[in-house]
């Protein structure tokens, strides 16, 4: 499975600063370091979210709702997800309206991680 590292996560996050407009920088690092790391967990030898659609989900989530960087999260946790799956083969079927208001109800708490993943 691929992951993305730290690094191109912020790199990510500039492109799309750069590009939608908004404030560049991580507000907290360790929200992002842990927002990375939560969908790779395990307890003994079973991982907590052992699909790479679950994966996913954990990352958007966790980006989306610790907001690591000063702005611009939900774009970023979106397009976090978006690369992982592809970079891992996946590839939604969306509109933009349907994947924005998924989102936004997330970042609104109208939905859970689990109905994303």
């Amino acid at each position: 499975m691929i992951r993305l590292s730290k690094e191109q996560v912020v790199l990510l996050h500039e492109r799309l600063i750069e590009i939608t407009g908004g404030s560049n920088g991580i507000r907290d690092d360790g929200m992002l370091e842990s927002a990375l790391a939560n969908p790779f967990q395990s307890f003994g030898d079973e991982e907590l979210y052992p699909s790479v659609q679950a994966k996913a989900a954990q990352l958007c989530f966790g980006i989306v709702k610790n907001h690591p960087m000063v702005d611009g999260n939900k774009r970023l946790g979106t397009h976090v997800m978006l690369v992982f799956l592809t970079l891992n083969g996946y590839e939604l079927s969306y509109t933009q309206k349907e994947l924005s208001d998924t989102i936004l109800d997330l970042a609104a708490g109208k939905i859970d991680v689990v109905l994303c993943g």
